[in-house]
Formats: structure tokens, C-alpha cells, sequence
């Protein structure tokens, strides 16, 4: 252990509950957010990076945190996105030879809080049963009825607009000018990732903000559109809706994944909901009712949509269910080419599982004859 004495910790609950752990540094600290839990044994540093975390106390279920540290190029965005890290065993050294920092760096650089010695095993249980709900981790031990004031005026995250805080504030170009396939892509909180994937496929990238217009993007005269995943609660997005519904209309191919999956959904006239307590992990099983084939799926989203409204409206086709609970996965529109799913298919968990949608997403866009 690096610190011979570290400072008392406690996790506090929107509903009294109280975990008690230690500070991973040897500094007061304090942070508030939605607890949420993810069971990736690896890819921490990818989701303290992760754009669609924003604002997230994370629950590693996994044993030991940081014992393989950190990379620079392993990052999904330019900066930490979650509010907190709560864990079992915190790693202050590492063994992989491909690590430029210890993770205890990369927190200290990224000034993030993290606890740790927490009964995470119970802690998860806990928000399992009683859903995700917002909480406090914080040194200050002695002041729980201080914190739970605090705690009080933090805001639900149903009904949060949060893509505004991490999409672009101004567009921006990825990849090869020269590429075959120019793309324009919705951020509403993407990760670095999906632009690599797209732009391995011969594209040429130009990332708009959150609040972009259907004619901004137009503007560019894109082979086709694709909209990110993202933070937050969807129905708020109303501007991404509006483009959304004009991207549907100009019959170019438009590809969505996770918060861009709901925001097509909505742009459908299909509702969504806040989930007991979502889907964060790299091991959910998803059934392609299209091929019959299962997949291993990264996933993190704490809303989903309606599932009785997507059967019932005539315009959108399920092609995807969550194996374990049922919730939709995945939809197409049956009379243009525009197609989302509910997971992270660059996340590569399987790891090849999901490859294909990228794939299908260029097929689409060779089928269609440009204008």
C-alpha cells in the first residue's frame, strides 16, 4: 500500500444508505453524482473516458482497479467524464509493459476523486435492488447531515440534458480528406472510437455539435449521417430530434448507436424510459432476430425505449433484443435506411461480434446512388 494511513471515506445514498471506504490519495475530496455499476474486468481508463459516464459515480465490480494502468492512446475523449470511482482493491502500481502511467497518475492528472476498500460486492446488490440513484462520495466523514443537504439539490438524472456538456462546440474533421465517404456525424457525446471505425472504412468525418441543424449538416452534402451515443436523458434532445427527423426525410443513410439509437427512436414517435438500473458491462448477451445469431455486447446506457410502441408502429422494425431482460437492442425503418443499435459495436467485447453493423452502415451507404 502506498499510503500508510489513508483518509476515511463514505459513500452516501440518495435514500440514507452508507458505505464506508478509504480515499484512494491521501487528500480530502468530495463528488456527486449518479452511482451506477460496470462488470468489465478490463477497459477502466475507456470508461472513466467515455463521454456517455458524464456525471457518474463508477462502480468497478471488478476486484482490483488499476493493476495494468493506464495508456494515452486509450482514451475515449480528451479528458475524464465520470464524477467519481468507488472500488474494491486500487492497484498503486502496475505490470504491463505497454503502460506509460499508473492509473493513481492518471486520476491525479485528470483530478478525479476515488475511494476505495468499499464492500462493492454489497454496494452493487444494493443499487441493484433499489435501482441507480444519486450519491455523494466524500472525506467528509463527520458531516453526513451536511452532505445529505448537498446531496438533496443535485438533480435526477431523468429528465438531465447532458450532451450539451460534452458534445463539440464547434464541427471538426476526422480521418483522410481524400477518403471515399464523407460522413456527417451527430456528437452527442462520441467516443474516439466509432471514429476510428468509421474512418477505417475509407470515410472522411465531419463532427457537428449536439444542437447542429438538419441544413448545417446538409450543408456539407454528406454521403450519409450517423448520430453518437451520449450522457443523459434522451427526450430532453430536442434539437437533436428535429434533425433527426429531417435526416429520415432526406432518405440518406443514417446510422445511431445508444443515445443516438433513442434519439431516432423519439424522432419515430417512440418513447423512452429510465431503466431500474441500466446496462453498463462487456458481457451482454444480445440476440440478432434478423440472423438468429447471438453476440457479447459492451454496453452502457441507464435509458432505453418503449418496446410495446416500437412493435406497434408501422414504420419500425425490433432487429435486436437484450437476451437478459427483453428491452429493445436494435431497430430499423422498414421503408428507408436508417437503422440503430442499443450497444457499443467498437467496443469490440465479443470482439468481433458486432464488426458488422459498421459494415452494414457502408453497404447501405454504396447501395444508395449519391446525389
Amino acid at each position: 500500500m502506498k499510503y500508510q494511513t489513508r483518509k476515511k471515506a463514505l459513500i452516501l445514498l440518495a435514500d440514507g444508505t452508507i458505505f464506508h471506504g478509504k480515499a484512494v490519495r491521501d487528500k480530502d475530496g468530495t463528488a456527486f453524482g449518479e452511482v451506477c455499476f460496470n462488470t468489465g474486468m478490463t477497459g477502466y481508463q475507456e470508461i472513466f473516458t467515455d463521454p456517455s459516464y458524464f456525471g457518474q459515480l463508477m462502480v468497478t465490480t471488478n476486484a482490483h482497479i488499476g493493476n495494468y494502468g493506464t495508456n494515452e492512446d486509450e482514451v475515449e475523449s480528451e479528458s475524464v467524464k465520470i464524477a467519481g470511482l468507488i472500488c474494491r482493491n486500487f492497484s498503486y502500481t502496475y505490470s504491463r509493459p505497454d503502460a506509460d502511467a499508473s492509473l493513481e497518475e492518471f486520476l491525479d492528472k485528470n483530478n478525479l476523486f476515488a475511494i476505495s476498500d468499499v464492500d462493492t460486492r454489497a454496494l452493487v446488490s444494493y443499487i441493484r435492488d433499489n435501482g441507480a440513484m444519486n450519491a455523494v462520495i466524500s472525506t467528509d466523514v463527520d458531516n453526513v447531515i451536511g452532505l445529505k443537504e448537498e446531496l438533496a439539490k443535485v438533480p435526477s438524472m431523468k429528465g438531465l440534458e447532458l450532451a450539451s456538456k460534452v458534445s463539440t462546440q464547434e464541427p471538426y474533421f476526422y480521418g483522410e480528406e481524400n477518403a471515399t465517404f464523407k460522413i456527417a456525424a451527430l456528437d452527442i457525446g462520441i467516443k474516439k472510437n466509432i471514429l476510428r471505425n468509421l474512418e477505417k472504412r475509407d470515410a472522411y468525418i465531419k463532427v457537428f455539435p449536439y444542437n447542429a441543424s438538419f441544413e448545417e449538416m446538409a450543408g456539407w452534402n454528406p454521403d450519409a449521417y450517423f448520430i453518437s451515443n451520449g450522457p443523459g436523458d434522451p427526450e430532453p434532445l430536442n434539437d437533436a430530434i428535429e434533425t433527426a427527423k429531417q435526416i429520415i426525410a432526406s432518405d440518406k443513410p443514417l446510422f445511431g448507436i445508444c443515445l443516438g439509437h433513442q434519439v431516432i427512436a423519439l424522432a419515430n414517435g417512440v418513447s423512452t424510459y429510465k431503466m431500474h438500473n441500466g446496462h453498463r458491462g462487456i458481457n451482454h448477451p444480445i440476440m440478432n432476430l434478423l440472423t438468429g445469431k447471438g453476440e457479447i455486447t459492451s454496453q452502457n446506457h441507464g435509458f432505453a425505449i418503449n418496446r410495446e410502441e416500437t412493435e406497434t408502429n408501422p414504420n419500425l422494425e425490433i432487429t435486436h433484443v437484450h437476451l437478459n431482460d427483453k428491452t429493445v437492442a436494435g431497430i430499423r425503418m422498414k421503408d428507408k435506411n436508417v437503422f440503430s443499435v442499443q450497444y457499443h459495436p467498437e467496443a469490440s467485447p465479443g470482439p468481433h461480434d458486432a464488426d458488422y453493423l459498421f459494415d452494414q452502415f457502408f453497404e447501405m451507404i454504396k447501395s444508395v446512388p449519391q446525389t
